[in-house]
């Protein structure tokens, strides 16, 4: 059984539609990222999941349990909010404890939850201070605990780690997937970033303008993207899309003779990711335009006949705009999308 199922999920107001019919299913335990740009549904989804808003259309199960029309009191699950949500006036311990005084459950078992909670998250020293006092990572790990507290088999992460720096967002992510392992909690994670998703999640589901553009393991998303919207989306940097048109000899990159495969029936694109090129003797005839060095590696920007595309290579590489140079590939890594359609040919 499903820890969460979504079917035929609908949300608009008016003529505006930011839920437009999907179908999810979340294994128990699983962590699944919803993944997506701005506006294209991944916190109204999480927010219908967690009663917030009601559907226009369609059905949630939460643990078999249809709680389409329940508030979210009853839906046995808990949130962490992008904000953080925390009283300014309540202390470490108040804010922890607040969401199960609400609900008022059983005093005696307050100190002993609160202890496992504290001790998990590194709290216990911090217990009476306010959020005021604490860094960006304190007051999330506070924010995390008020959800574990809660004992609900269901935690549900609106861009929990938008608010912190780079280096800490890194730490917390390694954090918050330890801790989904060692409770065993299944975790909805809605995020823009495409970097978090491939680090922590189990699951990935690529939202577009309100529909699933694809649902995969982060491993099948990268290899296997369904679209080419997929494909540009995952991985940094992104997929170079080039033009491609027929020649005699079979489809060309556009504005050059280097042949990369058969004639379609269908106008096509050539995918190529930037870590995949290589310069090599044998290449094809390129001209540097821009070059950024990042210590491990060096992303060249470069053109082949019409067509402008990124490198991604190992190290430092003494290269300036203007310098002619061969990159080559292997065949094994081309993709190919359809032009009009976006998606994944062959």
């Amino acid at each position: 059984m499903a820890a969460i199922s979504l079917q035929g999920l609908c949300k608009h107001w008016g003529e505006a539609q930011a839920v437009k019919g999907i179908d999810i299913e979340v294994k128990s335990g699983d962590f699944t990222v919803l993944l997506g740009p701005s506006g294209c549904g991944k916190s109204t989804t999480l927010r219908l999941i967690a009663g917030l808003d009601q559907p226009s259309a369609g059905r949630i199960h939460i643990a078999g349990r249809d709680v389409t029309q329940l508030p979210p009191a009853q839906r046995k699950i808990s949130m962490v909010f992008q904000s953080y949500a925390l009283f300014p006036h309540l202390n470490v311990r108040d804010n922890i404890l607040f969401g199960v005084r609400v609900r008022k459950e059983p005093r005696q078992g307050y100190e002993t939850r609160l202890k496992r909670v504290s001790d998990i998250l590194g709290l216990s020293h911090l217990l009476d201070r306010r959020p005021a006092q604490l860094s960006g990572g304190q007051q999330q790990r506070v924010a995390l605990g008020r959800a574990i507290i809660a004992d609900a088999p269901v935690c549900l992460m609106d861009e929990p780690l938008s608010n912190l720096d780079a280096q800490l967002r890194q730490e917390m992510r390694r954090e918050i997937r330890a801790l989904q392992q060692q409770l065993g909690m299944t975790m909805i994670y809605v995020t823009h970033d495409q970097t978090e998703a491939m680090s922590m999640a189990d699951q990935v589901i690529l939202l577009r303008d309100g529909r699933i553009e694809q649902d995969a393991p982060p491993a099948q998303l990268y290899a296997q993207p369904a679209s080419a919207f997929a494909a540009r989306f995952i991985g940094t940097p992104p997929m170079n899309l080039l033009a491609l048109e027929p020649s005699p000899q079979g489809l060309v990159i556009a504005g050059s003779t280097h042949v990369v495969a058969n004639d379609a029936a269908t106008p096509l694109q050539l995918g190529l990711r930037p870590e995949h090129i290589r310069i090599a003797d044998d290449g094809v005839a390129a001209v540097v335009e821009t070059v950024e060095y990042f210590g491990a590696d060096t992303i060249v920007a470069a053109r082949i006949g019409q067509a402008s595309l990124l490198a991604r290579l190992p190290g430092q590489h003494r290269l300036r705009a203007g310098d002619a140079i061969r990159l080559a590939w292997d065949p094994r890594d081309q993709y190919f999308f359809e032009r009009d359609s976006g998606l994944r040919h062959g």
